[in-house]
């Protein structure tokens, strides 16, 4: 590993790109975006120690950082590369090139760059070479990254120097600004979850590195489960927020069941996924599991600097966790192959409509949605296709229908902007192929009609809440013009219309179940109150339509946003 070595370029064979344009992507085509990944890595850290010498810092030169994680390669080179590959290591290393651009903020900047101090320490301890480095400690605390936190006793509050030296796999840490004992640690390592209770936590000194166990046909893995290193969030660095022993327990028992569903039907078509891939998965807004978790996810993101990792909040459904793993890989392979490929010319201009967000959304995101939500109908094509119950394909039905749905009207968006490059309209036309293709495939006809009435009260409330009621320009007819002002709102509607309630109560169950003319009494109802409450003006539209499916109607769907009054100047 060094960071003048020549790199060959990188030529990606057309069947490979064929494959991940087509929403999945062999074992073959990972490891090629995986390779890229590392190119990319090495080429981003290259450009950061150029930059280091000049940042002032009390913590040693960058280059004896570089020295020390060099002779652990050499010892060792396996760990070295995987901690230089962690998701958490992106995110850091983009992070601070940001910083020395000028386009990202953050605590005291000397502080940030010396995080390659930490990850030196941790690649000596991995391979069992020495150290001898300054590091920065935030509260006496120093993280490890891929190994835990070390906790200083008696160090000062605040950002502070420490030495950390390593010689036979045990780390010596004391501080520079007191007097207090050195901290020794004999072999800091993580643990898995389930081997977790046989270490006190929190302990007073150390705390480690969780890890989820994945079993697979040739043996067992581990998948960080990170609550610890600042740079696991994908962006600005957090402090750690450490699991309870139980929340992190449930985490394995989710994992468990959620990997047995992603693998049930093989690991590369579309929406599938060989979970091996998964790099680091982050928790998300709880540490305990109490208040009880949500059935499904409500929040999960990844970034293209972070390649494999995920941050999740934890749902109580193995399923829903299971999609999202499918859903966020999606949104990783997308990233590498926007670092190999420049697909589309975004002028970041928001102003395109995608059907799984309430916002406008610009080109790259659309894109982003499409190949996620590609992958998302793949997953759920696959649980019909397996169902055994009736009431288990009718809501599997249900979630395939609508994403291959939303997916193709994005992707038919994107073919029309005019800003694709020649590789991107390849890789768009794949996806269209794919979705295409799954347009002919039969589904529960209640759960088709559940579906596209789920997706016409999307658009529908997101023009009424976006597009403003005004003449549209004769030089771009389907440019809307859009509110200044951007409220968030709940989508309500597209879990609520997986499968039809029982006995229905509110109009958006009369409208699930079948009925348009009640659930179209209701909102009415609602509507007399406030005649442009946007949740009940597109629930009225949609039931109008599905009663009298003419011209008229067909006019209130494409602009709904012309039924309320013209803004007051």
């Amino acid at each position: 590993m060094t960071s003048e070595q020549p790199t060959p370029p990188l030529r990606m064979p057309s069947h490979l790109f064929e494959e991940l344009a087509a929403g999945g992507g062999s074992s073959e085509a990972l490891a090629f975006l995986a390779r890229g990944e590392r190119v990319r890595r090495l080429l981003l850290l290259r450009t950061l120690l150029a930059r280091l010498d000049a940042v002032p810092t009390p913590l040693d030169p960058p280059a004896e950082a570089w020295r020390t994680l060099k002779s652990a390669a050499a010892r060792d080179p396996g760990p070295v590369e995987r901690l230089l590959l962690a998701p958490q290591t992106g995110g850091w290393l983009a992070h601070v090139l940001r910083r020395l651009h000028g386009t990202a903020a953050g605590p005291t900047l000397w502080a940030e760059t010396g995080h390659l101090n930490a990850l030196a320490v941790s690649a000596a301890l991995r391979a069992g070479t020495e150290a001898d480095l300054r590091v920065p400690l935030a509260d006496g605390a120093l993280i490890l990254p891929g190994l835990g936190m070390a906790r200083l006793p008696g160090a000062p509050r605040g950002l502070s120097v420490g030495r950390a030296k390593v010689r036979d796999g045990e780390l010596n840490l004391v501080s520079e600004a007191t007097d207090v004992p050195a901290l020794v640690l004999p072999d800091p390592a993580p643990v898995p979850v389930h081997a977790a209770k046989d270490v006190p936590d929190p302990a007073p000194h150390w705390v480690p590195l969780r890890t989820l166990t994945l079993a697979g046909p040739s043996g067992t893995a581990a998948v960080p489960l990170d609550d610890l290193d600042p740079y696991r969030d994908l962006d600005d660095p957090i402090a750690p927020a450490r699991l309870d022993a139980e929340e992190a327990a449930e985490w394995q028992r989710l994992f468990d069941e959620a990997v047995g569903i992603v693998i049930a039907r093989g690991m590369y078509g579309p929406g599938r996924l060989d979970p091996a891939e998964i790099r680091a998965v982050v928790p998300w807004g709880r540490t305990s599991v109490l208040p009880a978790a949500p059935p499904t996810v409500r929040l999960s993101a990844s970034s293209g600097d972070s390649y494999g990792g995920m941050v999740i909040a934890r749902p109580a459904a193995p399923l829903a966790l299971a999609e999202t793993f499918v859903h966020e890989f999606q949104h990783s392979k997308l990233g590498a192959l926007l670092h190999l490929f420049r697909l589309l010319d975004d002028d970041r201009e928001e102003r395109y409509y995608a059907p799984w967000r309430g916002d406008p959304r610009h080109l790259t995101g659309l894109l982003h949605g499409a190949y996620a939500f590609t992958g998302v109908a793949g997953f759920w094509r696959d649980r019909m296709a397996e169902a055994r119950r009736p009431e288990t394909v009718e809501v599997a039905g249900y979630h395939f229908a609508l994403r291959r749905t939303q997916s193709r009207l994005a992707v038919r968006t994107l073919l029309a902007s005019g800003r694709l490059t020649v590789q991107g309209r390849g890789f768009v036309a794949g996806l269209a192929r794919t979705l295409d293709g799954w347009l002919r495939e039969t589904v529960p006809v209640s759960a088709l009609t559940r579906a596209r009435m789920a997706a016409a009260l999307h658009r529908t409330e997101w023009r009424l809440r976006n597009v403003l009621p005004v003449p549209v320009s004769p030089a771009a007819p389907d440019t809307p013009v859009f509110r200044t002002e951007r409220v968030s709102w709940p989508d309500t509607r597209t879990y609520a219309f997986a499968a039809p309630p029982d006995v229905p109560r509110t109009a958006d169950e009369y409208l699930s179940a079948g009925d348009p003319a009640a659930a179209l009494t209701r909102y009415a109802d609602v509507l007399t109150a406030d005649p442009t409450e946007p949740h009940a003006l597109a629930g009225w539209i949609v039931a109008r339509a599905a009663l009298d499916p003419g011209r008229t109607t067909r006019r209130m769907l494409a602009r709904p946003e012309l039924l309320q009054p013209l803004p007051s100047r």
